[in-house]
């Protein structure tokens, strides 16, 4: 499934959701969705941190790095 199809059937499930209801599958079916749609939404936005470079007044250009 790729990443539109992925948020189709969420909202698909979320507006059956608010209408009808859904079934204990549909329940699971959408959480599952849900955890799948937040692991590649973290990973680009981890992927866009990464490309981040900070220039300071002087011009040095250095990467945005997590401090341990």
């Amino acid at each position: 499934m790729d990443y539109q199809e992925l948020i189709n059937r969420i909202n698909e499930l979320s507006r059956k959701s608010k209408t009808v209801g859904l079934t204990d599958e549909e329940k699971e079916e959408q959480q599952r969705l849900r955890q799948e749609y937040l692991k590649i939404f973290r990973n680009n936005f981890k992927a866009t941190l990464d490309s981040v470079v900070i220039v300071d007044k002087d011009g040095n250009r250095r990467a945005l790095r997590k401090d341990n």
